[in-house]
């Protein structure tokens, strides 16, 4: 009898073959050379049998069937030989434990790509995404604040990150959803979404704050809906949106995302990282990362006054400052407060220019209304001169994906602004974008902080008059 010949090909992460799925199963279907990488489409893993005198029965059965991952029949001269019920064993049949979720089944909805992540690893330099050898048995909590966490995630968003399952930032951590969150929650190593609940507190989606995360891992097949998030606060009222820090294809993003996904809503636990060093905040708006009141005001001087005046800068309060913003209170500090303050409807003691707790969490969270007639190109511009349908700048910025950045971009083509694309525009916020608003800016004659590239309530009403 001849004996069969195997040849082996790559996995896909999406193929239903028997064979790819007892291969995935086998190799917990995320190691690039298992199918895991991205990129990776169409390859398939099958197991051909082939004879020099072309196949060969006896007594109507297949002389011999290897399932992947047999460790038996991968060693020179075996024969590749399993028993019957092995091969039966190795169909891919539906996980009756995988969370369907509101959305129905867990298929690919299109509406967002699958995140495929890495196993559990150290951070770069002692081993490799998928490497069996990290093991974190003894759980290691590194304290760390609400604060924190959100601005670990704002340099990701910043320096604009690739997705990458298998590559590693200059931080040390991997390049996909859950290296994300390792690095923003300052984990000892990189987890997966399988793991990281273990480091976490569950809790209810009405109690999240700043720095917590919406994780859902399909244990069935985690290439398949998997993926995690970080909250950063509510977007308006309702709380039926939020804005999302999160790291997918293609790069790190910040961007007002519909509780609890955009797929697979239903799926999304909720859950608060347990080496936090500050409690929860309040339904009246507290905020965890909040200094205190006793950091602001006439005679104080830290790094949360800067703090505060640059996230004020950033919400519109640019004209209040001539110069800084920096650790010395002021009167720029107090007018560019109460400007935001007022913005939030606020009036009297509500409004007198002193942060507290929920004018920090709003400023922190980039959630609620901008400073009317801030931004750039509005030096000695008031209110009455701002465009009311100006969204807010918290839409433009790297890493932010909207309809309003299209729009934008439109605009600028059509009125000759548009010399830097070199494709689109499209929603996604880029460097062209920048440099298109910055030429329209320096054409109104503006310079400095006034033509920063970034669009305020005055560039946005001159723009579409």
């Amino acid at each position: 009898m001849t004996v069969p010949a195997f040849e082996e090909y790559a996995p896909a992460i999406d193929c239903a073959c028997a064979g790819c799925a007892a291969q995935r199963r086998a190799a917990g279907a995320l190691a690039p050379r298992d199918g895991g990488h991205p990129g990776a489409h169409g390859a398939r893993r099958v197991l051909v049998l082939a004879t020099a005198a072309g196949v060969v029965l006896s007594t109507g059965v297949a002389e011999a069937v290897k399932v992947p991952g047999d460790q038996a029949a991968d060693a020179p001269g075996a024969a590749g030989t399993i028993r019957s019920d092995e091969a039966t064993a190795s169909v891919d049949m539906p996980d009756p434990e995988a969370p369907a979720g509101e959305d129905g089944p867990l298929i690919g909805t299109g509406v967002d790509p699958d995140t495929p992540q890495g196993r559990p690893g150290p951070v770069q330099g002692t081993g490799s995404a998928g490497a069996p050898s990290y093991t974190n048995a003894s759980l290691t909590l590194r304290k760390t604040s609400r604060a924190a966490i959100i601005n670990r995630a704002k340099k990701w968003v910043s320096a604009q990150v690739p997705y990458s399952m298998t590559r590693y930032w200059s931080d040390g951590y991997r390049q996909d959803c859950s290296g994300f969150v390792s690095m923003a929650w300052n984990l000892p190593g990189n987890e997966w979404t399988g793991s990281l609940a273990r480091y976490g507190t569950r809790i209810a989606r009405k109690d999240l704050q700043p720095g917590d995360i919406l994780l859902f891992h399909n244990p069935s097949d985690p290439n398949k809906g998997s993926h995690v998030t970080i909250f950063g606060g509510w977007t308006d009222h309702t709380r039926t949106h939020y804005t999302a820090y999160e790291q997918t294809q293609p790069q790190t993003r910040k961007r007002t995302t519909p509780m609890a996904y955009w797929s697979y809503s239903g799926s999304y636990v909720a859950y608060r990282y347990k080496g936090l060093s500050e409690g929860g905040g309040d339904d009246g708006g507290s905020s965890a990362s909040f200094p205190g009141v006793g950091k602001f005001g006439p005679g104080a001087s830290n790094a949360h006054v800067t703090q505060l005046g640059k996230m004020l800068v950033e919400r519109g309060g640019g004209r209040f400052y001539s110069t800084g913003p920096g650790p010395v209170w002021s009167d720029a500090d107090r007018r560019a407060t109460q400007a935001f303050q007022k913005a939030q409807g606020w009036k009297g003691a509500e409004a007198d220019g002193l942060p507290g707790p929920h004018t920090w969490r709003l400023l922190d969270g980039g959630a609620g209304k901008d400073i009317s007639g801030g931004g750039s190109g509005n030096s000695g511009a008031g209110g009455a001169n701002a465009d009311s349908s100006f969204p807010g700048r918290g839409h433009f910025r790297p890493g932010q994906s909207n309809g309003h950045v299209e729009k934008l971009g439109r605009q600028l083509v059509k009125k000759g602004y548009g010399r830097h694309y070199l494709s689109g525009p499209d929603p996604q916020w880029s460097e062209a974008d920048r440099r298109n608003v910055e030429a329209f800016q320096r054409a109104q004659g503006w310079r400095g902080a006034e033509a920063d590239g970034y669009p305020g309530p005055e560039t946005w009403r001159r723009l579409f008059s």
